[in-house]
Order: C-alpha cells, then sequence, then structure tokens
C-alpha cells in the first residue's frame, strides 16, 4: 500500500540566504523523492513547499534544521496543507 502524500509548507530562518540553502534543497528533495519549491524571502528566511510521503518529508526536516555546511539555521517551523501535485522540486525566483 503507497503511503499517503502530504504537503508541507516550511520556514527556515538563520543565516539561510547566500550560502547555498536553495540549490542544496533541490538537490536534497530531488533525492528523497520530494517534489515542490524553494525561494528566498525578503525578510531573510527561506520558503519551501515540499510534498511527499510522511517518512520522506521526515528525513527532509532533519535536513533543513541542518542545512548545507555553510550556513546557520537558528529555527525552523512547517504547517501542513492540502496537496499542490508538484511534478519536479525546483527553486522559484
Amino acid at each position: 500500500m503507497a503511503e499517503q502524500k502530504r504537503l508541507y509548507k516550511i520556514h527556515v530562518s538563520g543565516r539561510v540566504q547566500g550560502v547555498g540553502f536553495r540549490w542544496s534543497a533541490v538537490h536534497q528533495a530531488q533525492s528523497l523523492g520530494i517534489t515542490g519549491l524553494v525561494r528566498n524571502l525578503s525578510d531573510g528566511r527561506v520558503y519551501i513547499e515540499a510534498e511527499g510521503s510522511e517518512r520522506q518529508l521526515d528525513a527532509f526536516l532533519q535536513w533543513c534544521h541542518k542545512g548545507p555546511g555553510w550556513g546557520l539555521v537558528e529555527s525552523v517551523t512547517f504547517v501542513s496543507s492540502a496537496l499542490s501535485h508538484y511534478r519536479d522540486f525546483r527553486i522559484d525566483y
């Protein structure tokens, strides 16, 4: 039986812009089979919409708490939302 898909809307704060966070998030999401998007926000945070199984999303959230080695994640918050049925994971500008 296939696991039910979920969509998490994630906000990551800290030193997460200008450190390759979005690029690393794309590669991490693709390696986990997650679809969605990532974008920088004007307030310095990174916003992510990640769609996948609960197992995939839990692994992705663990990565979000660490981020790429060049940044410094201070906090990660997320809420579950209705599915958007993304086809891939991409950087949104």
